[in-house]
């Protein structure tokens, strides 16, 4: 077992999940209008989804690996692609962050988990990301892949719900650090293309 990659894959997972996107950000700006279990439901709601998405990819890219080495080697070549253009899209985006603080919703707190849980599980772009951003990612010779997948996608959730927890119990300080700081809106536009890139590479080369 190689440890040093589940480590390389817990330190890009917190900084994907630090880099604002539309989830995080949308958990930051619910948790500033209507306070912090608003914001913490949704996380639990988006990490359930993710759960969903490393059982679809355990069973599916597992069984790929067991018939042909050759086209896993294609899934990670197509992985390495695809969050090169990741990086790409990131990079034609601005890099300002921009913060709603609109009205409070009425939702219920299992309203937000379960539009949470929807958001995640019927975006396909969450099920492409993950089947290019695991398979690298693979630590033993000897464990399953499924268990592997497995291991991956708590390790996944547990990093991002952390993160993603922190935003929405600091919410109104990190909204008004973002809001007085604009530079830290490029660092993470910058942080998010290199771990792209990085991992593409380690795809490649892996």
């Amino acid at each position: 077992m190689e440890y040093e990659i589940l480590v390389g894959f817990i330190l890009a997972t917190a900084a994907l999940a630090i880099s604002p996107g539309p989830d995080n950000i949308f958990v930051l700006t619910l948790s500033m209008a209507n306070g912090k279990k608003y914001g913490l439901a949704v996380v639990a709601g988006l990490m359930t989804g993710c759960l969903i998405h490393t059982t679809l990819l355990a069973f599916g890219v597992s069984e790929v690996i067991k018939r042909s080495p050759t086209v896993f080697w294609v899934i990670k070549l197509f992985g390495a692609l695809y969050l090169l253009y990741l990086a790409v899209l990131v990079f034609k985006e601005g890099s300002e962050i921009a913060l709603s603080k609109g009205n409070k919703t009425t939702l219920k707190l299992q309203g937000l988990f379960k539009k949470g849980f929807w958001m995640n599980v019927l975006n396909p772009k969450v099920t492409i990301f993950f089947l290019a951003f695991f398979p690298g990612f693979l630590f033993s010779n000897s464990l399953n892949t499924v268990v592997q997948f497995y291991v991956l996608g708590l390790l996944f959730i547990v990093v991002s719900s952390v993160i993603f927890g922190a935003i929405a119990i600091l919410a109104g300080s990190i909204s008004n650090y973002l809001e007085k700081t604009p530079r830290i809106a490029v660092f993470f536009k910058w942080l998010q293309i290199v771990v792209f890139l990085a991992i593409a590479v380690y795809l490649l080369i892996g």
